[in-house]
């Protein structure tokens, strides 16, 4: 495996410190990053989340897939249960480092669909809301989250996939849900509450990780080969018009 690339990249938090008990079906290198550090001691204020994505894209992984615990906004996504957003609303406070693009560079990037769906088919049509912690909502925040169109909850879904998007990665978001935040009184957030159902769906977690990761490789790894190829045949092209002191037209659409 020593020349095999690291194209997959996965962040993991309270529900994933490490990899150990995933069992995949393909040999690949993947790299595991702990946004909180080890024994969970940097707040999702102040994880570094610039260094963090930078560190992945520096090794040359191409999609990174992150798993975060969620607070659920609806009844029908019950604690425990799995979801893969597709749209994000940011209320966090504006504290957090967000861009690589503040000096003398400005860079505008796309980012209406803020995770992957390119190389990841599950994605469903939920938003998930971060805001900023590290307490819980409000009753009130937590109605309001609701009336936004929020599905989900966390605290640390941003900067990354910001960043990410700058940086050119894919990004893909597994949710756990572990409570229904505050806008249930009768059962509302608590940490034991989260601790709780993270512990009876550890098994069901690797179980999904190590499917999402399968279809991934198989996916990223023929894009890849297909990039590749292109830009040996880009290089081959401009090889021929040098030589041929030939200068290949531009096309208008």
């Amino acid at each position: 495996m020593a020349d095999q690339k690291v194209l997959i990249g996965v962040i993991g938090g309270s529900e994933l410190y490490h990899l150990d008990n995933l069992t995949f079906m393909y040999c690949t290198l993947i790299a595991f990053l702990a946004r909180y550090g080890t024994g969970h001691t940097i707040t999702p204020s102040h994880v570094p989340a610039c260094a963090n994505i930078a560190a992945l894209n520096s090794i040359g992984v191409h999609a990174i897939i992150a798993f975060s615990t969620v607070s659920s906004l609806h009844e029908e996504i019950c604690p425990g249960d799995f979801t893969l957003p597709s749209q994000i609303i940011d209320c966090t406070k504006g504290i957090r480092p967000s861009t690589y693009f503040n000096g003398s560079i400005i860079v505008h990037a796309m980012f209406g669909d803020p995770f992957s769906g390119k190389f990841v088919v599950w994605l469903e049509e939920r938003t998930i809301v971060c805001m900023e912690g590290l307490q819980f909502s409000m009753m009130t925040e937590s109605v309001m989250y609701r009336l936004l169109g929020g599905d989900l909850i966390n605290m640390s879904v941003l900067p990354r996939a910001r960043l990410a998007r700058e940086a050119e990665l894919s990004y893909t978001l597994i949710a756990t849900a572990t409570d229904y935040n505050s806008w249930c009184p009768a059962s509302s957030v608590t940490a034991t509450k989260v601790f709780k159902t993270l512990k009876a769906t550890a098994d069901t977690l690797c179980l999904a990780a190590a499917t999402v990761f399968g279809d991934l490789y198989k996916a990223i790894s023929g894009a890849f080969i297909l990039l590749f190829v292109c830009r040996a045949v880009c290089s081959s092209l401009s090889l021929l018009s040098t030589l041929l002191n030939f200068s290949f037209p531009t096309c208008h659409s």
